[in-house]
């Protein structure tokens, strides 16, 4: 396929993904779309005068030379939708972005991705939670999606660096600037140790309409969306919201009833539109994770979590089996299922141990 025509297809005045998507199913690529005449055009159901004339129009062909010269002076890859190294989880939705400008080296399909967002005045408490967060998750070998905005997006950046995760800004705006620019030399290091992403071409100032559009990236990128800190209104639970209708799965760490930076979590997961987490461990149960061997830290479980002589017993057990079902355990043990549930119970929420689907428990 022609690059020139992928870039012109997407300056087209009213021809959004959707629209785009609906001539690529009646031609075979975008350079037969700008050789058809009007009257093939006017053929097709929902392209009338208005559109077909701005298909036809010259000037986006000058409006697409200068943006194939400026990816092609400044290394930019583009990623035009059907190919293969466009991002096959945001391929699936129906409002993808046609094409994708990228600058990095983290790989955009890995095996396990998440989006990270929140609010942008994030409190000493979400900064917390983001840091530990992303420390306990480095074991599980995942990619950080987020926005590059201040606030938690920041931290989820900064955070995942300095673990050593790769880690992806998606843009509302052209990278040809940086926003905001005090995000200037982080987004430097993150072209070493992730990338940059947009959809926007270059000279795209970050207009406010542009972030609803970057945050359906943000959630169609990723396997999970996960909400560290927000209001009840913002950009955070507009992802959510988005990742939802992608059936995506959504995440959110609980707050206080009374904080404001809190409320949209508390919503989230009151109204079932996220699951609630209090650490890595509630993530990688849901998604089903195990610790990818190669970044598990050598350590003891005795250094961690401290354990009583009855949670002792039963940690041994367990370790022995490898994973054991509870009334396995009861009989082992010659204890009733009474007494080995409460003990169990405070194992699980130590984090000793995790409890799979038929009650059967493994070492955490």
């Amino acid at each position: 396929m022609s690059l020139l025509h992928q870039i012109a297809l997407t300056k087209i005045n009213g021809v959004g993904p959707v629209i785009a998507r609906h001539l690529l199913n009646h031609f075979p690529d975008a350079e037969a779309i700008f050789a058809a005449s009007r009257k093939e055009l006017l053929t097709i159901p929902g392209i009338g005068n208005r559109l077909a004339a701005a298909i036809l129009e010259a000037r986006i062909f000058h409006e697409a030379e200068n943006e194939l010269h400026f990816i092609e002076k400044h290394r930019i890859q583009a990623l035009f939708w059907r190919e293969s190294q466009y991002p096959k989880r945001l391929a699936q939705c129906p409002d993808a972005p046609l094409l994708l400008y990228y600058k990095g080296n983290a790989d955009l399909n890995t095996p396990r991705t998440i989006s990270i967002v929140g609010t942008r005045n994030a409190t000493a408490y979400g900064k917390s939670i983001c840091s530990e967060f992303i420390r306990d998750l480095q074991p599980y070998g995942v990619s950080i999606i987020s926005g590059l905005a201040y606030g938690i997006d920041s931290h989820a950046h900064r955070n995942a660096l300095t673990c050593g995760l790769p880690t992806v800004g998606v843009l509302g705006h052209g990278l040809d600037r940086i926003y905001p620019s005090a995000n200037r030399e982080m987004a430097a290091r993150m072209l070493d140790q992730g990338g940059l992403l947009t959809e926007f071409s270059s000279g795209t100032v970050p207009d406010k309409q542009n972030f609803p559009m970057r945050n359906r990236i943000i959630a169609g990128l990723a396997d999970v969306t996960i909400v560290v800190e927000a209001a009840i209104r913002g950009g955070a639970l507009i992802t959510a919201e988005i990742a939802n209708t992608y059936n995506r799965d959504v995440c959110a760490f609980p707050g206080n009833l009374h904080q404001e930076f809190s409320s949209g979590c508390n919503y989230l997961i009151k109204t079932n539109r996220a699951h609630l987490i209090t650490h890595a461990k509630d993530l990688a149960y849901l998604m089903n994770w195990e610790i990818d061997e190669k970044n598990k830290p050598p350590q003891q479980l005795s250094l961690q979590i401290s354990l009583g002589k009855t949670e002792q017993q039963v940690y041994d057990a367990i370790h022995a089996a490898g994973q054991i079902a509870i009334d396995e355990l009861a009989r082992q043990l010659q204890w009733t299922q009474s007494k080995l549930a409460i003990t169990l119970l405070e194992m699980e929420i130590k984090g000793a141990i995790a409890v799979m689907p038929g009650k059967v428990y493994r070492i955490s």
